[in-house]
């Protein structure tokens, strides 16, 4: 199996400002964690770096390193910036300008009348018509224009354009065109870089489908070179084990399968904090969470089940649908670096706008201007003034100053009442975005644990979980670094699509059977070519439906593990039931639709078995200093813990102040927290 070796595992996270690293020890059950400037100029040198550092704090040498994984937002940075290269499409005549078209949506927030749809990722003149038609059914009902075919690769190579995606109809069902033409253009066009929608995602829906396709071909080269550079890095620091990369549906994959589809990758990061989250909760026996990773800029908010994170295939990717199965995320741009500003009506708002890592909050000292959320916590007491572990100094009377002079004279308030204000606010924004994922689903938060994480989730976590009813929250023992742990915990995962459209409720289970066969077969051979051994393969068959008529579909779980009238029924039963939990509402006598099947390949990886914390004394041992904290009741001195100090079974009562390397923790009055023999901090009502 690929990192199958019994040695130690390093995972990876790289962010905007900082490049996160922990290292576990099988041998030991101890986890080391580090954090190095990341290097936007180059992601792999902090890569390097961060590889350098973890071994050292660790005193081992490279080649006892088992694996490494890695989270990357190479390619979600190369879509949200537009700093792809040029790329060719290829479609059937007569579908030019399936991409100008698009969908006839428009965002949420934006307005009706003066919304534009954003530029097309390949504009039309880079867009090439071939002859030849494969029907719905998989037959050929024209042949391919090989001619044609010929002339546009020697066109697109007189270009210059080495980049080049291919999108021809209903390949879904059968995928001989589109093979076809990717030998054509590497005869034509040999040093071209050519994606195939046969291969990237062979589903219905030629919108969606032609821009994963296109993504996956405009980000190929830049991760490619990078996945090289990764792994030189790697064997610079004499680690000669598997590079493994985070997938956006919260897996990973080998290098060598995510050079092939690195559009995968797109949200890798948010992806292994989810995972990680699942991880520490599942230590302290929960299984059902509303995660919310918050940082400088935005906060990510998701839902877990019985220990999974939900998958969807309707995310975005800045203005693109990416119909790929990823983790199921809300994301909004609400963090600790948000600006607080005086709207043109004179009311108070914070966000989306964010002060970033430069210049930063107010606080920083680094010509920040502008007062943050980071600012207002600091001003309210609820941040002590040295962070990381004592070697960030934080500029108070600046942030006091900032928020007077922006924010409370021009509303005529005291500087404590409008740093609430700020906080309020925010925390409201996170609180919409949780009902998101939550009650607008048909889930009642009450019902689930609040485990915030990111550097600035445990300043949240208290108050988000009065707001939304969250009876209980879990603080990880490394929240500021928990999507690197997410990488440790994770297994090898691909899913395998296809569309396999039965109208009207009249299902063929032969052409059903044979759908799942070719899709179990190509799941196979992937963990196969993963390494995977028996013992450790899971392959799980899940299928979309929907009403007839219907514009979107339900993807669940099919019931059993053979195809016959029984356990057709089943899945059609459990349609039924989620459509009903969902949306209130069932329509027994209406045709269900089936259209897309899916198979899932999971290779387990040796697990993570942490080493429990001893139990020490009484929590006021770890008592470092004490603060004002200035709550809407009033000023309250408040004990500051070193969290490093704490042991099992210590109870905190709050107010307190919880502080370590990477994060803050804040618990408010009324509130009690008591530290698990995982290291987790779960907090509860009084």
């Amino acid at each position: 199996m690929s990192g199958s070796t019994e040695g130690a595992v390093i995972g990876v996270d790289t962010g905007g400002t900082f490049t996160d690293v922990t290292l576990y020890d099988p041998a030991s059950g101890s986890l080391v964690v580090a954090k190095t400037p990341s290097t936007p100029h180059d992601p792999s040198e902090g890569f390097g770096n961060g590889l350098a550092a973890v071994l050292e704090l660790a005193g081992l040498e490279g080649w006892k390193i088992g694996r490494v994984l890695h989270g990357t937002t190479v390619a979600t940075n190369l879509i949200l910036e537009r700093k792809g290269p040029p790329a060719a499409l290829l479609v059937t005549t007569g579908f030019k300008y399936v991409l100008e078209i698009g969908r006839h949506d428009i965002p949420r927030r934006a307005n009706l009348f003066t919304w534009q749809k954003p530029l097309r990722p390949v504009p039309p003149e880079h867009i090439w018509e071939i002859g030849g038609r494969i029907d719905p059914d998989g037959s050929e009902h024209e042949p391919l224009d090989e001619a044609a075919l010929h002339q546009a690769a020697r066109e697109i190579a007189a270009e210059g354009i080495g980049t080049i995606g291919i999108v021809l109809l209903h390949s879904y069902a059968n995928a001989a065109h589109e093979k076809r033409a990717a030998e054509i253009l590497r005869e034509e066009h040999p040093g071209a870089l050519v994606s195939i929608s046969s291969e990237v995602l062979p589903v219905l829906r030629e919108y969606e489908r032609s821009v994963v396709t296109l993504l996956n071909a405009y980000v190929m080269p830049t991760v490619s070179t990078y996945v090289e550079r990764l792994e030189r890095r790697a064997e610079e620091r004499g680690i000669g084990a598997p590079l493994l990369l985070m997938k956006s549906s919260g897996g990973v994959a080998s290098a060598r399968a995510i050079r092939r589809s690195p559009v995968e990758t797109a949200l890798s990061g948010p992806a292994a904090g989810i995972v990680g989250a699942s991880f520490v909760a599942q230590q302290a026996g929960f299984d059902d969470l509303v995660t919310i990773d918050i940082g400088g800029t935005s906060a990510d908010i998701a839902l877990v089940r019985g220990g999974q994170p939900g998958l969807t295939t309707n995310s975005r990717i800045a203005d693109w649908r990416v119909t790929l199965p990823m983790v199921d995320l809300t994301t909004i741009g609400a963090g600790g670096g948000s600006i607080a500003r005086i709207s043109e009506t004179g009311g108070l708002v914070v966000g989306p706008e964010s002060a970033g890592a430069a210049p930063g909050p107010v606080c920083y000292g680094r010509g920040g201007e502008q007062p943050t959320v980071a600012d207002a916590h600091l001003v309210l007491g609820n941040l002590p003034q040295r962070l990381l572990d004592g070697g960030f100094v934080l500029d108070r009377t600046a942030a006091h100053q900032a928020i007077a002079r922006r924010i409370a004279e021009p509303l005529n308030l005291g500087v404590e009442e409008a740093a609430r204000g700020i906080i309020d606010i925010v925390n409201n924004t996170m609180v919409g975005a949780i009902r998101i994922v939550s009650v607008e689903r048909g889930h009642d938060p009450r019902d689930f644990v609040l485990v915030p994480f990111g550097g600035a989730g445990p300043l949240h976590g208290g108050a988000l979980a009065r707001l939304i009813g969250c009876l209980t929250q879990l603080i990880p023992p490394a929240p500021g670094v928990l999507s690197a742990l997410g990488l440790l915990a994770s297994s090898l995962r691909a899913e395998f699509s296809r569309s396999c459209v039965q109208r009207r409720g009249r299902f063929d289970l032969d052409r059903i059977a044979t759908v799942f066969a070719t899709l179990v077969r190509d799941a196979t051979a992937w963990l196969t070519e993963e390494g995977v051994p028996d013992a450790a393969r899971r392959i799980t068959w899940h299928t979309s439906l929907r009403y007839e008529d219907q514009g979107s579909e339900l993807t669940l779980p099919w019931s059993g593990s053979t195809i016959d009238e029984m356990t057709l029924a089943a899945t059609l039963a459990a349609f039924h039931a989620e459509h009903e939990r969902l949306y209130s509402f069932r329509l027994d006598d209406v045709p269900v639709e089936m259209v897309t099947l899916r198979v899932d390949a999971l290779g387990l990886l040796p697990p993570l078995k942490l080493r429990e914390i001893p139990s020490g004394g009484p929590a006021a041992g770890a008592i470092t200093s004490r603060q004002r904290i200035h709550f809407a009741e009033g000023a309250v001195e408040t004990p500051l813990y070193d969290r490093a100090r704490l042991g099992a079974g210590a109870v905190l009562q709050g107010p307190a102040i919880i502080a370590q390397l990477d994060s803050t923790t804040l618990i408010l009055p009324n509130q009690i927290a008591e530290v698990h023999p995982s290291s987790a901090l779960v907090v509860r009502e009084a």
